[in-house]
């Protein structure tokens, strides 16, 4: 189980963007944080990432104390991060990024399994670089596969449907049911989209740095979708862009 107590986090300028934030993910969930746009959402997730440090606050892994471990130490620890925006590498192959990932050498046909389910075809990826030539859809899918490489306990997506084409969108909504169905770990993803709140266990509302609703995705897309269910929270149009 994640857990996170009392967390708070300032921007450089000295806003609150985290005020007091407590949440709770239990293992072998597809939990979909949503929210209005400001609310906390993406810092939250590099939060629990490490990438970001909260000035305040404790967060606990398996009841492990991980408040002050960094990025590095949490990846060990089994927690990744896939970016909005996918990083690019000039220079470096599908493979080499996979494998990476990996921490292991691999061959092609482990690489055409671990690809084939993201929607690519190996023949055509494994020698290509990760960098300018692929598109936002492709990039996606290629950061995905590098996720499934690494059999991590914490997947964390922050709003994957980012800067892709609705093809791309609607093969991605695919992978993340598939990830569900053979869910090893738990899987968060920051998302507005309606179809991505659909496929999820549980939902939960941040908003004005705190998470001002969670509960089981039934209930709370009835609440979402409703005009006076959470209205008080955020409107409809805020969280279902």
């Amino acid at each position: 189980m994640l857990k996170l107590e009392n967390i708070i986090w300032n921007a450089p300028d000295g806003s609150k963007v985290l005020n007091g934030l407590d949440l709770e993910v239990s293992e072998g969930k597809l939990v979909v944080i949503t929210g209005p746009n400001g609310g906390g959402k993406t810092t939250l997730a590099k939060i629990i990432a490490g990438i970001y440090h909260q000035d305040s606050g404790k967060i606990l892994l398996d009841d492990n104390d991980i408040t002050e471990k960094n990025i590095t130490e949490r990846a060990k620890m089994g927690i990744s991060f896939a970016f909005q925006q996918p990083v690019r590498f000039k220079g470096i192959t599908v493979k080499k990024l996979v494998e990476i990932a990996s921490g292991t050498k691999m061959t092609d046909a482990e690489l055409c399994d671990i690809l084939s389910k993201v929607g690519l075809c190996a023949r055509e990826y494994i020698n290509r670089d990760v960098d300018s030539t692929l598109s936002g859809g492709e990039m996606k899918r290629i950061e995905i596969a590098t996720v499934l490489a690494r059999h991590t306990g914490i997947t964390i997506f922050d709003e994957p449907e980012a800067g892709i084409d609705l093809w791309s969108f609607s093969s991605l909504i695919k992978v993340f049911k598939e990830m569900r169905k053979d869910l090893h770990g738990t899987l968060i993803i920051i998302s507005h989209q309606e179809r991505i709140l659909e496929i999820a266990d549980e939902i939960a509302v941040v908003a004005d740095g705190r998470v001002k609703a969670k509960g089981p995705a039934d209930e709370m897309m009835k609440m979402l979708m409703n005009d006076n269910g959470i209205s008080n929270v955020c409107s409809k149009q805020e969280v279902l862009l």
